[in-house]
């Protein structure tokens, strides 16, 4: 008698996602502005390729999910995705309000703290001032706009 394998259900959640994003991306793309009739390539070409990508691996997903020859998975743990995700949630918080630096150096060191790095005293200095070199890089000698906080007007 064969056995009767069950799905690989974690690959089957990965596959809905998939078709999530390849339908928000699609949904997008078909919104953006057409510049002219003729032109068959336009800033909606990209979006719509990649959309179509992973609609295919969304497919190709559901079948390797049938068939059950994913390698086993470790056990995830929690607690190091937290702190990613409380570095995401504070960046994103403190963004407007504190600066691109002080924001993103936190984000710096509770995705360092995630990744095993215990010393926040450490990590919280060193990810402000990092990212306040790639504020500089970025705000004053590429001109491009990134929030500025009370770090980055007391020097510019």
């Amino acid at each position: 008698m064969a056995e009767k394998r069950r799905p690989d259900w974690a690959a089957l959640v990965i596959a809905i996602c998939l078709f999530a994003v390849a339908a928000v991306m699609l949904w997008d793309a078909s919104n953006m502005r057409v510049i002219a009739q003729y032109d068959r390539i336009g800033p909606a070409t990209a979006p719509k390729v990649v959309a179509f990508g992973l609609i295919g691996l969304g497919i190709w997903t559901i079948f390797e999910a049938f068939r059950g020859e994913f390698p086993k998975r470790e056990r995830q743990e929690i607690g190091p995705v937290v702190w990613v995700i409380a570095g995401l949630a504070a960046q994103m918080l403190l963004l407007k309000t504190a600066g691109f630096s002080i924001a993103t150096g936190l984000l710096f060191a509770f995705t360092a703290r995630g990744f095993g790095q215990r010393k926040l005293w450490f990590s919280i200095p060193f990810g402000i001032a990092f990212s306040f070199i790639v504020w500089v890089i970025f705000s004053q000698l590429l001109k491009l706009t990134l929030p500025a906080g009370p770090l980055e007007r007391l020097f510019f």
